[in-house]
């Protein structure tokens, strides 16, 4: 890939669709003002449940083609976000499969991105840090947003990779975790209510472990104008997110800021100005020159 941007934004994620529910407005949003924005995609998802019946057959228990097809709904939602550079780690020579949940069988396959080396996973990575050189990375927290293995790996080899390349002639000056406060979720869980209907079973925001105390978010990328693409990717990746369910058709009808809003913990470099009436920096890219 050639470099044609001064700006220039890597993602990493363990799943195609990962990146189009944490950061489709993001991903748009730069992509659009003329950032060269990455993504990385740590396995195909081979073992995500299928939500489309006539799909079913796909489904790892069946004939195991959902990776297959999960590579061509991440095209697809790439498409509606306008990002051309997207690529699977390790690829063309090396495939790590989906991990499935903790304390499965399938959690333990000698082939799973859970169970890879950490330095050869990270190794990967870096080869494409210093082809791209980005001054931003946007991967998870330590705990993967809710504890799946593969995004918890996701994180460490990412943050590896960034200690490596560091070492090797480019340094990521910014490094963002994905986040949501718990101000926004306790929102949506109360305006879910006032309609009779449930945020996906929680009673309270302490139910839900990607939920974070608001001052620990210290960023957030508001371009509500690009929701519309988030959307449209959303459906693209279609066996894994039912976008005409009930949550998806009232939260649109409510207007919540959560997806128009993507909020984040910047773990490396400072917060730079602009910043919102709660002091979160409003560009990712603000005191990179």
């Amino acid at each position: 890939m050639r470099v044609n941007s001064s700006k220039r934004l890597l993602l990493v994620h363990a799943h195609p669709d990962d990146e189009t529910i944490n950061n489709g407005v993001t991903m748009a949003k730069y992509a659009a003002d003329g950032v060269e924005v990455t993504l990385v995609t740590c396995t195909r998802g081979e073992e995500g449940e299928v939500l489309i019946e006539k799909l079913a057959n796909l489904a790892s228990s069946q004939d195991d083609k959902l990776g297959e097809h999960r590579e061509i709904e991440l095209k697809n939602a790439m498409d509606e976000l306008g990002i051309s550079d997207f690529r699977f780690l390790g690829a063309p020579n090396k495939k790590w499969r989906d991990s499935g949940m903790m304390g499965t069988p399938q959690n333990e396959g000698k082939d799973v991105f859970w169970q890879s080396n950490l330095d050869e996973a990270a190794n990967e990575l870096v080869k494409i840090i210093l082809e791209i050189k980005p001054q931003v990375l946007i991967t998870y927290d330590e705990f993967g947003g809710y504890g799946h293995p593969d995004h918890i790996k996701a994180n460490q080899v990412a943050m590896r990779a960034a200690e490596i390349s560091g070492t090797q002639g480019w340094e990521i000056e910014k490094i963002y975790w994905n986040t949501t406060p718990k101000s926004v979720i306790q929102m949506g869980i109360d305006k879910m209510k006032e309609v009779g209907s449930d945020f996906f079973g929680a009673e309270s925001v302490e139910d839900l472990p990607f939920a974070k105390p608001d001052e620990l978010v210290t960023s957030v990328v508001k371009a509500p104008e690009y929701v519309p693409q988030k959307l449209a990717a959303m459906k693209a990746h279609a066996t894994q997110i039912s976008v005409d369910g009930p949550f998806f058709a009232l939260s649109n009808n409510l207007g919540l800021s959560v997806r128009g809003d993507e909020y984040y913990t910047l773990v490396k470099g400072q917060v730079a100005s602009p910043l919102d009436e709660n002091g979160r920096e409003l560009d990712l890219f603000a005191g990179i020159k």
